[in-house]
């Protein structure tokens, strides 16, 4: 890792930060379930795989909007507080992992799709 490909991290995580940010406060809570952290985890989990199929891991560009930018803009964190925070709603605590990680996976199967469709 050189000082240059930590700084594209480093500024790449404080933009996705803010963006994940910016989501929040305009993407309200649905019945108590946290779309807001669905809609961040699903939406980079689609531009990571686009990211995967386009370019190659050590990529500049990769490295600053990968793990960088939707490193910041995505939240793992959230998404388990979000969780153990439902538990006073069993359905909503099974609804919230079960959805966010179902939109996940196949948001990057899509990406990956998307991405390896542009090569051709």
């Amino acid at each position: 890792m050189t000082l240059r490909r930590l700084l594209l991290v480093v500024i790449g995580g404080m933009l996705g930060t803010a963006g994940r940010l910016a989501i929040a406060l305009v993407v309200p809570d649905a019945g108590g379930l946290p779309l807001a952290t669905i809609v961040v985890n699903v939406l980079g989990a689609l531009l990571l795989g686009v990211l995967a199929a386009r370019l190659p891991p050590w990529n500049d560009l990769r490295i600053f909007l990968g793990t960088g930018l939707l490193g910041g803009f995505t939240t793992y964190s959230a998404f388990a507080v979000g969780t153990v925070e439902l538990a006073a709603t069993p359905w909503l605590a099974v609804l919230y992992p079960a959805l966010t990680l179902v939109l996940g996976i196949a948001a990057a199967a899509l990406g990956l799709l998307i991405g390896r469709r542009r090569e051709g």
